[in-house]
């Protein structure tokens, strides 16, 4: 890993072996009747059965119901269903649920219910391992706060200028009431005195096990939550939250309300046919070709291993003329921010990324995930595949299988997640489906 100055955000490394917990099972902790599996299919993309509820039921300020209506939800998720209710109340919470199940509008309604913003205090700290991520999760807040202009928000992460962030602090009227940021950014800010912590109710982890998993990135979160009150209100989500990690996420808490919604082997998503095609690795381009020519599609994601891969990739379908864009860890900071935010603003309908990319990041109009190389793990698929089919869209994923190690990787995905991912069929069918 190369080296970071204190301000930066310490980035997951493509090239960097993920740690995994194999064969990790997850239940509901929270007693509730579950719906039936018809219950469920009343809405499509929502959750709707025995408890079946509208936001309004959450007791929620007027302006953030208002701001609800214009975002065009109806109904509260499971997880929403589940965690926003306590979080109201100032509930510890601790979440695991699978990708597109609404968990960042969980802790953004709960925190804007609740925030009282009083000039030049944070009240509010929302830590997560990736800039992008923290880009996008300012944007919800923004969304939500619509009609709360007194509420003020501000993202922070590395790579971008230190003395503009000291700027925003040292003006009371300027000072956010909500920081979201990478945790390397946020403790350099709270360290060199400019970012005061003492007035924070609510201290917020998205992708949890991803910060705490990794030592440095562990070490950073815990100086900032030793510097905030003891008595806030912590949350903590992830879609994935192995056994191993819990016990080390419920340090930071008290008596937390614990919800692992679905079980291991649900961690799929609903809506998203997998498949896999085993080629040889000189015929995946043609097979990509193939794939991007005949199949309707709305965006695109190509997940590769390495960042020199992602490049050539990249280069290759610009070439070919696909409207192509490129990203990884190792590009400029606002390079980076560029090109997600052109990609989210469907400016181009096709990204090749590696795995810096397939975590927490959410793309409405993506409903195809191509596996260009084979994810080292369980974990990573889900994260990856997770970027198609959110919100019950529908969505296709499809695995290149090169060799042996391939067929393994994906043997253990379908093992630990009870998921049976078929060949591949004709890119006719696969239209078909899309259309259907």
């Amino acid at each position: 890993m190369t080296d970071h100055h204190t301000d930066d955000l310490i980035d997951y490394e493509e090239e960097e072996q993920l740690l995994h917990t194999e064969g990790a099972s997850t239940h509901k902790q929270n007693n509730y009747n579950e719906a039936t599996e018809e219950d469920k299919k009343d809405k499509k993309g929502s959750y709707v059965g025995v408890h079946a509820t509208g936001f309004r039921d959450f007791l929620l300020k007027p302006e953030l119901l208002r701001a609800i209506v214009d975002c065009g939800f109806e109904h509260p998720s499971e997880v929403q269903q589940e965690c926003i209710p306590q979080s109201l109340l100032g509930t510890d919470v601790l979440c695991q649920a699978k990708s597109g199940m609404g968990k960042t509008a969980v802790f953004v309604l709960a925190t804007l219910q609740q925030v009282e913003p009083a000039p030049g205090e944070v009240s509010v700290i929302v830590l997560c391992h990736t800039r992008e991520l923290a880009f996008q999760i300012r944007n919800e807040y923004t969304r939500f706060a619509k009609y709360m202009p007194e509420v003020k928000i501000d993202v922070f992460y590395g790579g971008t200028s230190m003395k503009t962030d000291i700027d925003k602090f040292k003006q009371k009227d300027k000072i956010p009431h909500i920081v979201v940021g990478t945790p390397g950014r946020v403790l350099a800010l709270v360290k060199d005195g400019y970012l005061k912590v003492g007035s924070v109710k609510h201290f917020v982890l998205d992708e949890c096990d991803k910060m705490l998993d990794q030592l440095d990135m562990r070490r950073d979160v815990q100086d900032i939550f030793r510097k905030t009150p003891h008595g806030k209100q912590v949350m903590m989500f992830s879609a994935t939250l192995s056994k191993d990690i819990r016990p080390i996420c419920k340090k930071f808490m008290q008596n937390p309300l614990e919800i692992y919604v679905d079980d291991e082997a649900k961690l799929t998503l609903h809506g998203l046919k997998q498949y896999y095609t085993k080629l040889q690795e000189s015929m995946k381009n043609r097979k990509l070709n193939d794939i991007l020519d005949e199949v309707e599609f709305n965006q695109v994601c190509i997940f590769v291993k390495s960042v020199q891969r992602a490049t050539e990739l990249n280069k290759l379908l610009c070439e070919c003329n696909f409207p192509s864009i490129c990203i990884h860890g190792q590009m400029k900071q606002e390079d980076r921010i560029a090109k997600y935010k052109s990609f989210k603003d469907f400016h181009k309908r096709i990204m090749v990324a590696t795995d810096v990319f397939g975590r927490g990041i959410d793309i409405e109009r993506v409903n195809i995930v191509i596996n260009y190389d084979m994810p080292d793990g369980p974990d990573t698929y889900l994260h990856r595949v997770g970027r198609a089919g959110r919100f019950g869209t529908k969505g296709i994923a499809v695995t290149f299988v090169a060799n042996n190690e391939d067929a393994e990787t994906l043997q253990k995905v379908q093992e630990r997640f009870e998921v049976n991912i078929t060949e591949c069929p004709p890119e006719s069918e696969l239209n078909d489906f899309m259309a259907s």
